[in-house]
């Protein structure tokens, strides 16, 4: 578990009884979720396709009848698990690197682990930091602070420990040079749509995104801070996820793929995550001819819904892939959801820049 998902999990478990929304204050990752949770469908053992499973009027119902039926749903049950098994390998993987750490340097100090492990101490909490951390955070935090203080100042606490433990660790990496050769868990998702960044990047950001989603309405400056920052080393392909949930998000899809036909389609994208009250019809062609789109072609464009088709088959690549709301992003197929910060962003990048040599 790395300190971000630390920080989420220990507000959850040392403020109990405030919604997780209002709580995840800094380490929140929001996004517009596409659907309720629902009951997942539990996996059937794989066996003989043509096992018969049930008969209606003596008409069999085979397992490969069953497994055509629901090829969605085994796809996501079989994407869960890897995940799953991954973060296990991963975990397992990171405990036993450090346990062998801890042998190496107790070893090397002549003391026993427990006497090396002490020397993790991390700053106490004081009064101050818990009153700057309520100050930050009271809009979210509907409580006393009175009433508050001592489960924030547990949450500091755990937070400086593990933030401790990590600096530790990371040492102790540096000093044994320690190399992680295990590949993350990759998604294979077509890099197809309006792209900024060479072609020849080494980095493929693929985002599904809705223009009235307000999470990712404020991923997109993050992303412009991306592009800056890693230069000819990064390219955004941008593909259409619109919620049902957003009246306006439909169209604003079909308006943004409507101004690429005219090459505008970044001037359209930022105006409109810029201005997401001013999504109706009506404010989306005001929209383009303010950006000195040709207004006949792109009203045509737009009233026709010719753009339709092209935003089916964007939101069927993201549901394939996993994505269940906006934003979500692949980063040479590594998936990241919400409208996450530059820093989880950019330890992406820069770990596969490393992996391709070109850091």
């Amino acid at each position: 578990m790395d300190s971000l998902q630390r920080k989420r999990a220990g507000l959850r478990l040392i403020i109990p009884g405030v919604p997780a929304l209002l709580l995840a204050l800094g380490s929140w990752l929001p996004a517009c979720s596409a659907q309720a949770a629902k009951d997942k469908p539990a996996a059937a053992k794989s066996g003989d396709s043509n096992q018969v499973l049930a008969k209606v009027n003596g008409k069999p119902i085979t397992e490969g009848d069953l497994r055509e039926k629901a090829a969605d749903s085994f796809q996501a049950l079989d994407r869960e698990y890897q995940q799953k098994k991954h973060e296990v390998i991963e975990a397992q993987l990171k405990q036993l690197v450090r346990d062998r750490l801890v042998d190496a340097e107790a070893a090397s100090r002549k003391v026993s682990k427990d006497q090396l492990l002490a020397e993790i101490k991390p700053l106490e909490v004081t009064d101050a930091q818990v009153d700057a951390f309520y100050e930050e955070n009271k809009a979210r935090i509907p409580r006393p602070k009175a009433e508050i203080a001592p489960q924030i100042k547990m949450y500091l606490q755990q937070t400086g420990k593990a933030e401790a433990q990590e600096k530790f660790y990371k040492t102790l990496e540096a000093k044994y040079s320690v190399e992680y050769l295990l590949e993350p868990i990759r998604v294979e998702v077509a890099a197809a749509g309006p792209a900024k960044g060479p072609a020849t990047a080494p980095v493929v950001i693929v985002e599904f995104s809705d223009f009235q989603c307000p999470y990712c309405s404020r991923l997109t400056p993050t992303l412009e801070e991306v592009m800056s920052k890693y230069a000819n080393k990064v390219r955004l392909v941008f593909r259409q996820f619109p919620l049902p949930m957003h009246p306006n998000a439909q169209k604003a899809a079909e308006a943004a793929l409507c101004a690429n036909e005219q090459g505008k389609f970044w001037e359209m994208h930022d105006a409109m995550f810029k201005d997401q009250q001013g999504l109706a019809v009506d404010a989306l062609k005001t929209k383009a001819a303010g950006l000195g789109l040709n207004a006949q072609s792109f009203n045509t464009c737009l009233d026709s819904g010719k753009q339709k088709d092209t935003i089916s088959a964007d939101m069927k690549a993201g549901q394939t892939a996993g994505v269940t709301g906006t934003p979500a992003m692949f980063i040479n197929g590594r998936f990241l959801s919400g409208a996450q910060p530059m820093s989880e962003i950019a330890k992406v990048i820069d770990e596969e820049l490393k992996r391709k040599g070109a850091s």
